[in-house]
């Protein structure tokens, strides 16, 4: 079969959501590709005054998005509480899934979260060697060391980006690691909140050449086209260099922007929409739109079936497909839903 599908799967997950301060849509869809590796988090009261969006775009399998998906947005919560500082906390849960990925309890998770066989073999040695009997979501606070057949699990193969929009009252922080990215509408202007990692980028290609790494073909060790992700174990060896300063590193570029009423909306998308759009592109379509639509999950559908290419020809519009889509309220709106 290939990496590409003979006709793209259409069918969409899309959700809308909101609270006093914001709403938000989202859509995904498999489109051309022969797997759906893209996963996402939307949890607009992470706390009582904090949102948190994320889009997660897989390589080499679904299982790292989908665990990022499922774990990121807590232990950012959890760091937070612990350092009183958001910006370290959103730093810290990116490297914390690296290590929760690990020995047998990290291979169980990634395996409950794999296909159908894992899932059942994952399942099985949860029961044997859990030292709580099975498998609960209830872990997410503390992730104990589990002995059992994996122990010495290294982490997974597979990997993914990261991007992350969280708005806590009038301040919005980006994290962002990989070539996903985020974008901020402030009067109709694009305004890029992320940097695209990719090998050629001065600072990353001198991290990966000081790590042991090479380039060649625009990708690291002649494999990946992105210098940033979490997962990809086999390009985090180097026992004498720290995580940051790996061939392939998960550490977040971390942005933060104090929004006012000139800012209406944020995208956060994975590079199957921007490979097809620009920035301004994006914006100008989704302010068109929103003349005549409210429902912002349909807005996102409506680009996922714009960027879809109508073949496989030229590999642009092939891509898994996630985006978010958050609008803000005007202060004046947001103070009216509160009295």
């Amino acid at each position: 079969m290939g990496i590409y599908l003979s006709s793209p799967k259409t069918d969409k997950f899309s959700e809308d959501g909101g609270n006093a301060r914001l709403r938000f849509g989202l859509s995904s869809m498999q489109g051309w590709r022969a797997n759906m590796e893209d996963a996402h988090a939307a949890v607009p009261d992470l706390d009582d005054c904090t949102s948190f969006f994320g889009v997660y775009d897989g390589h080499g399998g679904k299982v790292v998005a989908k665990f990022c998906a499922k774990y990121l947005h807590t232990q950012v919560l959890k760091f937070d509480i612990l350092l009183g500082d958001l910006t370290a906390a959103l730093r810290r849960a990116y490297f914390r899934m690296d290590e929760m990925m690990r020995g047998q309890r990290g291979w169980r998770e990634l395996a409950v979260l794999g296909d159908k066989m894992d899932r059942f073999t994952g399942y099985i040695e949860g029961l044997i060697w859990s030292p709580r009997g099975s498998h609960s979501d209830e872990h997410t606070d503390e992730w104990a060391y589990e002995e059992g057949p994996h122990s010495d699990f290294p982490g997974p193969a597979s990997g993914c980006t990261a991007c992350v929009a969280v708005i806590r009252n009038n301040q919005l922080f980006v994290a962002n690691a990989g070539d996903s990215r985020c974008v901020l509408s402030r009067k109709g202007q694009a305004v890029s909140l992320s940097t695209d990692h990719k090998p050629d980028l001065d600072e990353e290609k001198e991290r990966i050449l000081k790590a042991g790494g090479f380039i060649h073909a625009g990708r690291v060790n002649g494999s990946l086209n992105l210098s940033r992700a979490i997962g990809d174990v086999e390009f985090k060896q180097n026992k004498f260099l720290s995580a940051e300063k790996q061939i392939l590193s998960c550490n977040p570029d971390i942005n933060i922007v104090e929004l006012s009423d000139d800012d209406e909306f944020i995208i956060i998308a994975c590079d199957g929409v921007w490979d097809c759009m620009s920035n301004q592109q994006l914006v100008d379509f989704i302010h068109e739109d929103l003349r005549t639509e409210s429902c912002l999950s349909a807005v996102c559908e409506k680009v996922l079936d714009r960027c879809l290419a109508p073949t496989t020809l030229t590999g642009e519009g092939c891509d898994n497909m996630t985006m978010i889509l958050v609008q803000l309220k005007k202060s004046s709106e947001s103070n009216a839903s509160l009295t």
